[in-house]
Parts: C-alpha cells; sequence; structure tokens
C-alpha cells in the first residue's frame, strides 16, 4: 500500500512540475514572464498530493499580456 502511495506521489508531483516546465516555457515564447511559476507547497501536503500550479502575482501590464495570450485577436479586442 505504501509502495502505491509513493508511485501516485512521485506521479503527482512529477506531472505537476512537467507543467509548471511547460507553462513557463509558453508565456516565455508569448513574451510575458511572471515572477513566481511553481507548486503550490501546501497542496504537496495531502495523501497523496493534488498539486496546483502557482503563477504569482502580476502587474496589470502583464495580465494584460496573459489575457491577449490566452484569447484569439478578435475575441480579445472585444
Amino acid at each position: 500500500m505504501k509502495e502505491d502511495i509513493k508511485k501516485t506521489t512521485t506521479g503527482a508531483v512529477g506531472a505537476a512540475q512537467e507543467a509548471v516546465a511547460e507553462l513557463r516555457e509558453a508565456l516565455a515564447r508569448a513574451g510575458i514572464r511572471l515572477p513566481s511559476p511553481g507548486l503550490d507547497v501546501a497542496t504537496l501536503a495531502a495523501e497523496p498530493p493534488r498539486p496546483l500550479v502557482e503563477s504569482g502575482c502580476r502587474t496589470v501590464e502583464t495580465a494584460r499580456l496573459l489575457a491577449a495570450a490566452v484569447l484569439p485577436r478578435e475575441e480579445s479586442r472585444t
């Protein structure tokens, strides 16, 4: 049983770390730099962990860049 929990823990945390890396890369390609994307430490304490990805606080300018990157050009103008 403990071995299953260890595998689940390692898998969940590893997948979350990969997601953070993908987010950082995608944001960098879009010209957006966030101060602290990473894993929410409190969510790693659950058994099994259910990690959440934090993107940190951002400036108004960065929030607008994120909105423009997420929405297609036509939608972001409305």
